[in-house]
């Protein structure tokens, strides 16, 4: 029975993301709130202009609705600390991703928040996490796949989540840049972490709000697909990048999601080795970075960019499952 509800968590998320985007669409596009194409980006982009954005208002909704109700089934007095702490960094950097997007769209502030701004709030909600689990009681160790070793960093591992809540929302929102680009590849994330969390540790909570994600992504997909009809914004992306890192916090594969995310780790690598490469020696190593754009560059179609990525995520994400059970 369980199983059941598993597989209608992830039924139930992608109705919700299919039936409430046709009517959050056409209103996205009567408020005028229409991406803006960076002058810098790639030429081809620029016919983007205007596709409604804040499309990740359709996926946190989706998720927050569908969690909630998969955890009433599956235990109608739910209500414990992980429950809470998913939904509540799902949605804190979903609102801070919201609130970065309206100054773009509304205040024609084509950066939104300030670097300063966007990573003090990203603090912020990291801080709280951290808290939350210390006052729970949650182990303060990390382990080596692979091993038996175990460290222990005490108050060091506020740092830990501190480094992971932000580098993973700043990671995932780098890979945001094609027509369902994000959207696919944090599906298979998500799936992967979603059945490591099931069979490995029974962690239901988790395992439903991971599925949950990965429906609503895949009804987004319907819409978000080559040619995106919407975008998920700063709101989606810096939102399923805090809700990947506090998966993989909750279910003590802190390690794991480096392997399972590969795909945003390279992206991210790709713009520190260009950033360190042009200042260095004033010289770029891709055409153009995030990775995603260089492939653009060298004339591969927006496509097959976002299939061959999808594809290496699978790969990431099936030798993170492989690991973690193996020698996990």
């Amino acid at each position: 029975m369980n199983e059941y509800i598993l597989l209608l968590t992830m039924v139930l998320s992608f109705a919700i993301t299919v039936v409430i985007s046709p009517i959050i669409i056409p209103f996205l596009r009567r408020l005028k709130f229409g991406q803006s194409i960076r002058d810098e980006g790639p030429q081809s982009h620029q016919k983007k202009s205007g596709t409604p954005t804040m499309g990740g208002v359709m996926i946190i909704v989706s998720v927050v609705v569908t969690t909630l109700i998969s955890s009433y089934w599956f235990n109608p007095d739910t209500g414990n600390i992980q429950l809470f702490l998913v939904l509540f960094v799902l949605v804190g950097y979903g609102l801070l991703g919201f609130l970065d997007d309206y100054i773009k769209v509304a205040l024609k502030r084509n950066l939104g928040l300030t670097s300063k701004q966007k990573m003090l709030g990203q603090i912020v909600i990291a801080l709280v996490v951290y808290i939350i689990l210390r006052q729970s009681d949650f182990p303060t160790y990390i382990s080596i796949p692979g091993t038996s070793i175990d460290f222990d960093l005490g108050w060091g591992y506020a740092l830990l989540i501190l480094f992971m809540l932000v580098g993973a929302s700043n990671a995932v929102n780098l890979t945001d840049g094609l027509d369902g680009l994000l959207a696919g590849t944090a599906a298979i994330a998500f799936g992967a972490f979603g059945i490591l969390a099931w069979t490995g540790q029974l962690n239901v909570e988790v395992t439903i709000f991971s599925l949950a994600i990965v429906g609503a992504l895949l009804g987004f997909l319907v819409f978000n697909a080559h040619p995106a009809k919407v975008f998920m914004g700063d709101t989606g992306s810096l939102a399923l990048g805090g809700a990947i890192a506090i998966i993989a916090i909750l279910t003590k594969m802190e390690l794991i999601l480096v392997v399972i995310g590969g795909v945003f780790v390279l992206e991210t690598l790709s713009v520190i080795i260009q950033v360190i490469s042009f200042k260095t020696t004033g010289k770029r190593v891709f055409k153009m970075s995030p990775l995603h754009h260089h492939y653009e560059l060298k004339g591969w179609s927006e496509w097959r960019v976002v299939t061959t990525f999808w594809a290496v995520g699978l790969i990431f994400a099936v030798l993170g499952i492989y690991i973690e059970v193996m020698f996990g």
